[in-house]
């Protein structure tokens, strides 16, 4: 079977959506605390293996096989182990995984500097399998919320072209939910934390922007569409970057890199789902209302009283959120006519986004909370108080991001351990490492 442009074409947004993980991991590794960052980017690369090969065994037939329980999810078995796909099916397989994986790592930097890195291993492949899976399959797949399924047609398809519902609504709820769960830092306030290498934070949002052409990209059919989502994905984020960091001019009297880092993925969340459906103009008007949004939004943790750490609810549910709901209003008018309210289209489809939006939230949080609570109670998702003041990278991997600062060096060895002039050694008739 010949190679077809299209074909490459995938590939290659395919590996830049990988891409976007290790992006995710500098940018998350660089706002954890020095003590924490190699844990959090860990979370991340953990979440490549465990959602890649589930993905491959059963999470794409859940995604696209035939309509199971009333269009919630599709047949685990129909294309299990992506038996029988080859050429454009199997690049297209591919290219959804890499969907799969950032959306479960998306939800990790929530929950910074206290969670159990054996727990966050069992929690993505429960959560890739039950939320994200059966969410793609009732957006993307056929399901409940596409035009043929019984919300859909009922009150209409909600458009999410690349993942404002699949991916950062998903991810942000679910990232709210364990923060409850889990619980907020021992000494958790107020400039608490701050971003301890600020240039890591800075190199993973370019890595996002960057892999982020593909992320939209890669299901354009034509190239036009292809064109109008490239510029999209340049000036919406570009827009919302300036409005963060007016934001924060007019706020705290200064902006910061953190901010314009932050407003650059705060902008990208938002045109996600409206990439091929708005203007450049639309994309701007998007832009400059997530930046707002979000920067305000991350604030909204210390009069709600839970710990986000690295700010994913005010970030990818919030941006998520005003780009979802934005398509309603900003919608250019498609091949049938369909319109945002802005453009004559009246408020049908920004009835359908609403719909679909809250759909998504409440099952989300449902799912995702069951999910958390059997965790807890049967491994626990939290480090013990003393290993959260040592630092996860020390207690939950036995190494740190610096050792020439003396954040390496434990005060006293594990148990289990011997440590010398050099790498630790493991006794071997001693108990194991708990």
């Amino acid at each position: 079977m010949e190679l077809t442009a299209a074909d490459v074409w995938m590939m290659l947004c395919a590996a830049l959506v990988l891409l976007m993980t290790p992006g995710l991991a500098f940018f998350y590794g660089g706002m954890a605390r020095a003590k924490a960052a190699l844990n959090m980017m860990m979370m991340s690369f953990v979440s490549i293996g465990l959602a890649g090969v589930i993905w491959a065994l059963w999470g794409y037939s859940m995604s696209g096989g035939e309509a199971l329980l009333g269009g919630l999810v599709g047949n685990p078995l129909a294309d299990l182990g992506m038996q029988g796909l080859a050429g454009g099916d199997l690049i297209g397989a591919g290219f959804g995984a890499t969907f799969a994986i950032l959306t479960v790592a998306l939800i990790s930097g929530a929950v910074a500097d206290r969670t159990k890195f054996g727990s966050w291993s069992v929690f993505v492949p429960v959560w890739v399998t039950l939320v994200y899976c059966p969410l793609a399959f009732m957006v993307w797949g056929g399901g409940l919320l596409s035009a043929d399924g019984l919300i859909g047609s009922t009150v209409g398809e909600a458009i999410d072209y690349a993942g404002g519902l699949v991916v950062h609504i998903n991810a942000g709820v679910a990232a709210l939910v364990l923060v409850y769960v889990i619980g907020r830092r021992a000494g958790w306030a107020r400039g608490f934390h701050k971003p301890h290498n600020v240039p890591l934070v800075m190199l993973g949002a370019a890595m996002l922007w960057f892999g982020w052409f593909g992320f939209n990209g890669g299901a354009a059919t034509e190239t036009g569409e292809a064109g109008l989502i490239w510029v999209n994905t340049l000036v919406a984020p570009a827009a919302a970057m300036l409005a963060w960091m007016f934001t924060e001019r007019i706020r705290d009297g200064r902006p910061t890199s953190v901010g314009a880092a932050s407003g650059v993925v705060a902008g990208l969340v938002a045109i996600t789902p409206a990439c091929a459906n708005v203007s450049p103009l639309g994309a701007i008007a998007i832009g400059v209302l997530a930046g707002v949004a979000a920067a305000l939004a991350v604030g909204l943790k210390w009069h709600f009283g839970y710990d986000d750490a690295l700010d994913v609810v005010g970030v990818h549910l919030v941006a998520g959120l005003v780009g979802t709901v934005a398509i309603g209003l900003f919608m250019t008018p498609d091949a049938a006519g369909t319109a945002g309210l802005f453009y004559g289209g009246g408020l049908g489809q920004l009835w359908a986004q609403l719909v679909a939006t809250v759909f998504t939230v409440v099952f989300t949080a449902v799912l995702t909370l069951l999910i958390a609570l059997a965790i807890t109670k049967t491994m626990g998702f939290r480090v013990a108080p003393e290993d959260e003041e040592r630092g996860v990278d020390l207690s939950e991997h036995r190494e740190s991001a610096y050792e020439l600062l003396g954040l390496g060096q434990p005060t006293e060895p594990m148990p289990g351990e011997v440590v010398g002039a050099g790498r630790a050694s493991t006794v071997p008739d001693a108990e194991p490492v708990r």
